[in-house]
């Protein structure tokens, strides 16, 4: 199976993002390294949507972006140029699924913490502030970006109640706008490029980062036992 990708980067440090496979990523220190991680990403999203992962993957890069962002730290705001194009309902849909969907199992993962406030975690400082450690941090941390990506449309949203009922609501403020599925790519904050499908992808994403963050800082402060491995990042 061929994945094309979309490669942002700032010098060595690289993000890889699938196209076809909305939302999974890999990076690297260096494209290689990024490139090399991105057949198993494949694999653990494919079984994460209950699908027969293949037995070969190559990658091929479609559209690169030269960031001044802190890629290492997972920072982003590329466009793709497949983001640019309507969305069909159907399409809609689906995307909106997977969307609900990585939000439904990233709060299961939090619940399943029987101490969402412990971490073994060393604390560690980014450009944006210091990193999510526990649980209780990387949960709220996640939920809260639901009104910035949907303000960043035009929806009107917040992020109130838990990541499930928040990102529903703002779906039903999205699909409020007339012509919501053919917007243009829109100038928001810092005057990055945004559309629909740009959005649907950014919350599938950013659940991955932090939902992997947060099964394998469980594990290690819990047990392998303990935390259920609901994205299949043990694949």
């Amino acid at each position: 199976m061929l994945i094309d990708c979309v490669w942002e980067h700032n010098g060595n440090d690289s993000i890889l993002y699938a196209n076809s496979f909305v939302g999974a990523f890999a990076r690297g220190a260096s494209k290689e390294e990024a490139i090399l991680k991105m057949p198993q990403e494949i694999r653990r999203y494919q079984l994460w949507l209950g699908e027969t992962p293949l037995d070969n993957y190559s990658v091929e890069i479609i559209q690169e972006k030269k960031s001044v962002l802190q890629i290492s730290d997972a920072d982003s705001d590329v466009l793709f140029t497949t983001e640019e194009r309507p969305l069909t309902a159907e399409e809609y849909k689906y995307l909106k699924s997977l969307a609900m969907k990585s939000a439904e199992d990233f709060y299961a993962l939090y619940l399943s913490f029987p101490d969402k406030h412990k971490s073994v975690l060393p604390y560690r400082k980014t450009f944006y502030g210091s990193v999510p450690r526990t649980a209780e941090e990387m949960y709220q941390h996640t939920k809260n970006v639901n009104e910035y990506y949907f303000s960043e449309v035009g929806a009107e949203a917040d992020n109130e109640g838990t990541i499930v009922s928040c990102r529903a609501k703002g779906f039903e403020s999205l699909e409020s706008i007339t012509g919501y599925l053919s917007l243009e790519p829109i100038a928001g904050s810092y005057d990055e490029q945004w559309s629909v499908r740009k959005v649907l992808r950014r919350f599938i994403w950013h659940d991955r980062i932090h939902a992997k963050a947060m099964y394998r800082m469980g594990i290690l402060t819990f047990g392998r036992d303990a935390i259920p491995d609901l994205f299949r990042f043990d694949r």
